[in-house]
């Protein structure tokens, strides 16, 4: 299983670059304005009023484009149920069977059922989509696997396009557990983290060549902020 998704990162990875020059599709890398994030999501006239794009996005459809999935991305954190390190009873369920080489269909059942339900209570478990999405094409539901792709792609690219991973440009992330997931999906392996000033999270990655980058920046000031609303006692 890990080499196959290990193969589902190197496609998604060469999706959203492709997908960055394609006139329309094209996603801005450009700050997260949450102010304006906020206004939208919150106005019924807007195309970005969030009960109209979750629907959208639950409905499995592919209509929602880069500026979408933006929205909808940073305008969780303004939902009432939103908490940045929220996880599923059923997320752990399935550990057992990523290292397995081959599957039975009874066992793809058994991913399709627990991704879905942890889904349904996280809904952007960067990694149970992965799980999600290779079940699904072992069963050769690949209408079904080609949307949940898209999905996951759009996703990834809402958090590219909040900056370069640089310190100057850090990605903006509305949990901490999708700092790894984007360094796995860029190929990189986690070696350490540190909590810098103005809420910067580094992490260190093993070096794929002497030009690549010794790690990556990522902003979790959101995080923050809603941590001391909703959770001044954490």
């Amino acid at each position: 299983m890990r080499k196959f998704l290990l193969s589902i990162t190197a496609v998604l990875v060469v999706t959203i670059l492709m997908s960055a020059g394609k006139g329309s599709q094209h996603f801005e890398v450009k700050p997260v304005d949450f102010d304006s994030i906020k206004a939208g999501i919150f106005d019924p006239r807007s195309r970005y009023y969030y009960p109209t794009l979750m629907e959208k996005y639950l409905s499995n459809d592919t209509v929602l484009g880069y500026a979408d999935y933006r929205y909808l991305y940073y305008g969780y954190t303004f939902q009432d149920d939103f908490d940045p390190f929220r996880t599923s009873e059923y997320a752990d369920v399935i550990n057992e069977l990523y290292y397995k080489k081959e599957f039975t269909r009874a066992e793809c059942d058994t991913i399709i059922k627990y991704a879905e339900l942890t889904l349904r209570d996280n809904i952007f478990d960067l990694s149970q989509m992965k799980f999600y999405i290779f079940a699904l094409k072992e069963k050769q539901k690949n209408t079904l696997a080609a949307i949940r792709q898209y999905k996951l792609n759009h996703i990834v690219a809402a958090i590219l396009s909040s900056g370069s991973g640089t310190k100057e440009k850090p990605w903006v992330v509305i949990s901490p557990a999708h700092e790894y997931n984007l360094i796995n999906i860029l190929g990189y392996v986690a070696t350490g983290h540190e909590e810098l000033e103005n809420n910067i999270d580094y992490i260190t990655v093993e070096r794929k060549d002497k030009d690549s980058p010794e790690g990556f920046y990522f902003d979790a000031t959101r995080i923050k902020q809603v941590v001391q609303e909703k959770y001044p006692e954490r």
